[in-house]
């Protein structure tokens, strides 16, 4: 006959209100009852008796233990007179306890032997089933996680500038890349009735969902402070004192504010706990420093205001900590040193966020995980143009190596004009190119026959052509062009030397560019023809009308 248990529970390690497992039966003569009843029975991992059942895999009778254990005083207050470990892989991951049988009477071997069947078909069962829930349960928290950042990132990109202010005598370049999906950085910028513009760059700690939400609200406070305060320090402090009732715990903002005023290029400025700004000056790099705690940390903080003036030349680059905290393979930081000498070696503020991104690759190394989200907002105001009263013309001698002397002798007619390094390495090499073209290919290099070269300063647009000239050519040539006069340049140059092929339709386009051009009296001139489209040129009567270099 077999015996029905009474009152068999499973209890699972560190979980509570675990339902019961019942084991039902049917006598031959009668129906017996089997009465279920839950133990709110929670078992510390430091407990004596898991590691007791770890190591005893067979039915144990409890009141044979002798160990201090608080679970086992509590199994034996609610009347638990055997235990089966339910071990998986060598893990303890259940436990089965049985009370007193329904008919009183002792526990048998045949009764301790399907008990060991038991936990020998349930373990795996039940450690199926622990993992299956652990998937689900990752699986919805991926879910959750991935619905956050989603909203995180259309708030991010509802707020992150969709175009860069257009200044006039002014180049601002931006740059920005955060180090998970969603990011704390942020810039920002506003335009006043009076012309002036607002400059902001900020960083909010902690990521995701909370970080965007705080961006959101500290950017529209700065907006509303910006619109009634003059003051870049009266600013923050009234977008601080909102924000400190309104920030979540353990959060705040660094934020650097500035006012550029474009027609004198005074430059006022506050800082809210925010890394110090540079300014790069013909005389070297200075620090805009100005003293402030951060955003949302206290209550009726007082925001230090700076100013100066940025001359022609001058760049002022505004950054967040994920630049200067980088570390290379060997945790030696980036710092603050290392970027102010860099700047005392980079002139042009146009490309200087491309120059410290490959400083800072070539310094992390290949294998880097960005650490902290790198923000870059670089402004610049262009050097005043040095006007050439006059062109000045000279020539050099067409023999083999006389290219270099007129690229030097153009370097030193231009040196006052202001060009940023990059764009005089690229007028020195196509001087170069453009004489050593004409010493070879015009003048066979005859040192009796000079090279004339005309030195002067003018707003020219210049159309780089490549490929076939065709009538396929027709809507990008005449777009490119149209773009050019948008400019109002003084002149338009063409330049040929990536062209491959021009058909008869090439050259009615280009006629038809020349028509534009002394429509609007503009000076067109060719450049890079070789000698055959030379020749064409000359037999259309093209060069008549414009000047082929």
């Amino acid at each position: 006959m077999l015996t029905t248990f009474q009152r068999l529970w499973r209890n699972l390690i560190g979980r509570k209100d675990e339902k019961t497992a019942v084991l039902p039966n049917v006598e031959s003569q009668s129906e017996a009852t089997a009465q279920i009843i839950n133990i709110d029975l929670e078992i510390a991992p430091n407990d004596p008796l898991i590691a007791f059942a770890q190591n005893n895999r067979g039915v144990i009778e409890v009141e044979r233990l002798n160990l201090i254990s608080p679970a086992l005083h509590q199994l034996r207050e609610a009347g638990i007179q055997l235990i089966l470990p339910l071990v998986s892989q060598s893990e303890l991951i259940g436990l089965v306890s049985l009370g007193q049988r329904m008919s009183d009477q002792e526990y048998s071997s045949d009764d301790r032997k399907f008990l060991v069947d038991l936990g020998i078909q349930a373990a795996p069962a039940l450690r199926v089933a622990q993992l299956v829930r652990q998937q689900q349960l990752e699986f919805a928290e991926r879910q959750r996680i991935e619905q956050e950042l989603k909203v995180a990132r259309l708030i991010q990109q509802t707020l992150l500038p969709q175009a860069l202010p257009k200044i006039e005598g002014y180049q601002l370049t931006a740059y920005y890349q955060p180090a998970r999906e969603v990011g704390g950085d942020f810039y920002d910028f506003i335009y006043f009735e009076d012309g002036k513009i607002g400059l902001i760059v900020a960083d909010v700690t902690d990521k995701g969902v909370p970080a965007a939400l705080v961006m959101a609200t500290t950017r529209t406070l700065l907006r509303a402070a910006a619109e009634r305060l003059a003051d870049p320090g009266a600013v923050l402090a009234w977008t601080n004192d909102v924000l400190v009732a309104e920030i979540p715990p353990r959060m705040f903002v660094t934020c650097f504010y500035a006012v550029l005023d474009p027609a004198t290029g005074h430059f006022c400025y506050a800082n809210a706990g925010h890394d110090v700004a540079y300014r790069y000056t013909a005389a070297g790099v200075v620090e805009l420093r100005a003293t402030g705690m951060p955003l949302g940390l206290m209550p009726g903080m007082r925001y230090e205001a700076k100013e100066t003036t940025l001359d022609g030349g001058d760049y002022v680059l505004m950054y967040s900590d994920g630049l200067v905290e980088a570390h290379d393979p060997h945790g030696e930081m980036f710092g603050f040193p290392r970027l102010q000498t860099m700047l005392g070696m980079h002139d042009d503020g146009a490309t200087l966020n491309d120059f410290l991104l490959d400083q800072l690759a070539g310094f992390t190394g290949p294998s880097w995980e960005q650490e902290d989200d790198v923000t870059l907002v670089v402004l610049q105001r262009h050097k005043p143009a040095a006007k050439l009263s006059k062109g000045v013309v000279f020539e050099v001698l067409s023999a083999l190596g006389n290219e270099r002397l007129a690229m030097v002798r153009v370097a030193e007619i231009v040196q006052d004009v202001g060009l940023p390094a990059n764009r005089l390495e690229k007028l020195k090499t196509a001087v170069a190119e453009a004489t050593m073209n004409a010493m070879e290919h015009g003048n066979q290099y005859d040192a009796s026959i000079p090279v004339k070269i005309a030195v002067a300063l003018e707003e020219t647009a210049v159309l780089h052509m490549h490929g076939e000239i065709n009538a396929a050519a027709d809507a990008a040539l005449t777009a490119a062009y149209s773009e050019a006069e948008q400019q109002q340049p003084t002149a338009v140059t063409l330049d040929f030397k990536g062209v491959d092929y021009i058909n008869s339709t090439g050259i009615a386009l280009i006629v038809g560019l020349l028509a534009r051009a002394r429509q609007a009296q503009r000076p067109l001139t060719a450049v890079g023809l070789s000698d055959h489209y030379r020749e064409i040129f000359t037999i259309t009567r093209l060069s008549d009308f414009m000047e082929i270099l």
